[in-house]
């Protein structure tokens, strides 16, 4: 009787090498007035700006941040079809110019740079925007909040990075140097100042979601 050679087994493949979630290009992603949420010439409209940095405190020309808030009632809802968009162009499918959708998205400029033009959130304690981060060398999107903190009936004292209101747990639970990288720094002209810093001294508080 012949004896037969078992197969060898197939060796394991190696996984997949991971990919980081940007640079982005410009392909369906930034849409027509992505970061123009308040309806044009509403008389509350208030500007959040900054920059988005690396490590080194050099600007990041590509990122592309989302945002979401509550509307100034408070409502999470929105209006039906905000969130319908061109698959092609990027452009408004059911998006009328008046209704507020409480959602933008904005690249960052050649500097880094990013405005979006919204109405104040009406959420409960202290008014934030949240924040959502895609950039090149993150393996995985990154979130955080700019809190409003001079609309807050409570605020009180202050930090490098502005006021430091009272009756936010997650604020609470942070210590004052790193509560201030959450805190929009108040300009004239209803302006907001929140640069994002991704790594490095002064990194923005990222948050985790179960």
């Amino acid at each position: 009787m012949t004896a037969t050679t078992p197969p060898k087994a197939t060796p394991p493949l190696p996984p997949t090498p991971s990919h980081t979630v940007g640079p982005f290009y410009g392909y369906a992603l930034p849409f027509p007035d992505g970061g123009r949420v308040a309806p044009e010439g509403h008389p509350d409209t208030i500007t959040l700006h900054g920059y988005v940095l690396d490590g080194a405190g050099d600007p990041v020309p590509d990122a592309l941040l989302e945002f979401w808030q509550s509307g100034p009632d408070g409502s999470l809802k929105g209006r039906p079809g905000s969130m319908r968009r061109d698959t092609v162009g990027g452009g408004h499918l059911g998006r009328n110019g008046t209704d507020f959708t409480g959602f933008g998205r904005v690249g960052t400029d050649a500097d880094g740079h990013y405005a979006l033009r919204t109405l104040p959130p009406g959420n409960p304690g202290v008014p934030y925007i949240s924040v959502c981060v895609f950039a090149r060398g993150l393996l995985h999107h990154l979130f955080t909040r700019a809190y409003l903190a001079d609309a807050a009936p409570d605020a009180g004292g202050s930090t490098a990075g502005g006021p430091v209101p009272a009756g936010d747990a997650l604020l609470a639970s942070l210590p004052e140097q790193r509560r201030a990288t959450l805190v929009a720094r108040p300009e004239p002209h209803r302006t907001y100042r929140f640069d994002i810093r991704l790594q490095g001294e002064a990194e923005t508080v990222f948050l985790q979601f179960g």
